[in-house]
């Protein structure tokens, strides 16, 4: 296998030659794990990608001509597989709203190498769980998941309105899981400078604030409603239904286990995103997704593994791709991409992972046939020392399920 094989390749974009000069001796101490190209202008590096395939394209935000909002949307277009981020100083609002749809992430100047190293390897990790390049050609170029049409239309009404409240548009966002997902991907990016991640969609709504969630709903268009989809309402109704029960046991699973409240909160964000790629699939493949997860439950065969014969691909690749490449929190990747295979974490406890894996399986059993063993992996709780658990597990799910 050649240097060029093993390695991520990298196309680095700014028109300032003194700034190219400076990330090349910056980045130097990476050149045995990235090929590296360094460009001025964005009409040079169309034409270098025109000649060879890139994996990150990172480029400036300012320039002459062609800007790197523009530069990214024409990237999308003729090359969706590829890894899209912006790595500038700029912050007017204008420029961070025209970035936010071609844009996977906003990195901001100056960039830690090692933090910018993480962020490429997260993505490029969870990139290799899917077999099929159109498949990650087809999640890279995604911007935007459908919204349920009550909520997104009570959310346009809410943030037209004279008199509109932070805290109202925060709730409604938190209501769907779709928002949830983008509104997370928008606060988490560096442009807001914040010292931590956000994990909490009306958290992020508060900080957003509505000089800024205006434009970028109205606007910007952050948000999508159903009717350019293929997935119908029903289905997103039950797909997010299950997923906020999901997050909601979770939360309270990660908090029996004396789990932290930035974790407890991790936990809710995963739940409630853990089938997140099911709304990517059934958006992009319409009923054909839909009859599989059918045939799927009548023949009582494994989703995950009819996904990954028909699409390179399971659910859970899918959404941990996703929301890596929206730089959404460690903790909510790995609990969306692992939730079918905890062992695949690397926790030695009771972690965010597994309060989702648990919550998802107890959720799961609720609809079986009474009497039917337990679904949850012996051998890992047993690895985790927790084989014990399960019963009050179940039990708590139990009582945030009856009716108050």
């Amino acid at each position: 296998m050649t240097k060029t094989e093993m390695t991520t390749r990298i196309l680095f974009v700014d028109d300032e030659p003194k700034v190219l000069s400076g990330l090349r001796r910056m980045l130097r101490a990476y050149r045995s794990e990235w090929t590296m190209e360094f460009c001025e202008g964005p009409e040079q590096a169309l034409a270098i990608m025109s000649q060879t395939p890139y994996d990150v394209v990172i480029t400036d935000m300012r320039m002459p001509v062609m800007d790197g909002a523009d530069l990214l949307t024409e990237i999308r277009e003729l090359y969706p597989g590829t890894i899209r981020i912006v790595l500038s100083g700029q912050s007017e609002q204008e420029r961070i709203l025209r970035a936010v749809g071609p844009a996977h992430q906003y990195l901001s100047k100056p960039c830690d190498p090692e933090f910018l190293r993480a962020t490429i390897r997260r993505v490029s990790l969870l990139s290799q769980r899917i077999q099929k390049p159109e498949m990650k050609a087809l999640v890279s170029r995604m911007d935007s998941l459908p919204s349920l049409p009550s909520i997104y239309f009570e959310l346009l009404e809410e943030l037209k309105s004279e008199d509109a409240s932070v805290d109202c548009v925060g709730k409604l966002i938190s209501k769907d899981v779709s928002m949830t997902a983008k509104v997370l991907q928008v606060v988490n990016s560096s442009f807001f400078g914040l010292p931590v991640h956000i994990n909490d969609a009306q958290h992020a709504a508060a900080l957003l604030g509505l000089n800024t969630l205006k434009p970028l709903v109205l606007t910007a268009s952050i948000f999508r409603q159903l009717e350019d989809s293929r997935v119908s309402a029903a289905y997103l109704e039950q797909v997010f239904s299950h997923s906020l029960e999901v997050g909601g046991i979770a939360k309270a699973l990660a908090k029996a286990e004396g789990l932290g409240k930035e974790s407890a909160d991790n936990a809710f964000i995963g739940g409630a995103l853990h089938d997140v790629g099911k709304v990517v699939l059934g958006d992009n493949f319409g009923q054909e997704y839909v009859a599989l997860c059918q045939d799927s439950e009548a023949q009582g065969n494994s989703t995950s593994e009819l996904e990954r014969k028909q699409f390179g691909a399971t659910h859970a690749d899918v959404g941990g791709f996703l929301l890596g490449l929206w730089g959404l929190p460690q903790e909510i990747i790995e609990a969306v991409a692992y939730h079918h295979e905890p062992d695949t974490g690397i926790d030695e406890g009771f972690s965010t992972l597994s309060a989702v894996y648990v919550a998802n399986l107890l959720c799961s059993e609720k609809a079986k046939s009474e009497g039917q063993e337990s679904l949850i992996d012996e051998g890992y709780l047993a690895r985790l020392g927790l084989q014990d658990r399960v019963e009050a597990w179940r039990q708590i799910a139990e009582e945030l399920a009856a009716p108050v």
